[in-house]
């Protein structure tokens, strides 16, 4: 159980806005785009800043939100208004890695934390994603098994961000947390793969 199971609500809260935006011309790969962009440039302003002011961070919590509403959005929009294309799933599946690395990645530079651990979690995040991706390259659906998806990082990234943004920093107890995510992880990556040739074992 992850939090994309509560995906359809969050959807239901954003179509009135989606019907807008489709309405107003606005495509699905643009809103990809914008959201890719977003996270890269926030992810650098927060790396630049992030030794002298730790305050940054807290710019984190509401980007992530943010971005969970955009790729909602660019979702309904390829979906329910006719905007699928080949072109679009590439550009969805490369945002949201492109994205997570750059949003995690100024981790390293806060303690308790540091290059390895934070690398490892931006490493197992992306085959996470691509063990997901995998699912219709052997004729299977694209999986979201858990324990811990894309969305259920973003609200962990997120508290962390507003945790250290609003105090300054992180305790030294939570040097444990990435190898914690690393390992959870781990078990998405092999829940999705076993998930995908369950589903299709030929």
């Amino acid at each position: 159980m992850t939090l994309y199971a509560l995906k359809p609500r969050f959807q239901a809260l954003l179509r009135p806005l989606v019907i807008r935006l489709a309405a107003a011309g606005v495509t699905a790969n643009q809103v990809t785009v914008s959201a890719a962009a977003g996270s890269v440039l926030l992810g650098g302003l927060i790396a630049w800043q992030a030794g002298t002011f730790p305050g940054i961070f807290v710019l984190l919590a509401p980007w992530l939100l943010l971005r969970m509403a955009l790729n909602a959005v660019d979702g309904m929009l390829a979906r329910e208004h006719g905007q699928r294309s080949r072109l679009g799933a590439l550009l969805n599946e490369i945002g949201d890695v492109v994205s997570d690395a750059a949003l995690y990645a100024p981790f390293a530079l806060l303690l308790p934390f540091g290059p390895g651990e934070i690398g490892a979690v931006v490493l197992l995040s992306t085959l996470s994603e691509f063990a997901g991706v995998l699912g219709p390259a052997i004729g299977a659906s694209r999986r979201y098994d858990g324990p811990i998806g894309k969305s259920d990082r973003a609200l962990l990234f997120g508290a962390l961000g507003l945790w250290a943004g609003l105090a300054g920093g992180l305790p030294g107890w939570l040097w444990p947390l990435p190898w914690l995510l690393s390992a959870l992880l781990l078990v998405t990556i092999v829940r999705r793969a076993r998930g995908a040739l369950a589903e299709n074992p030929a």
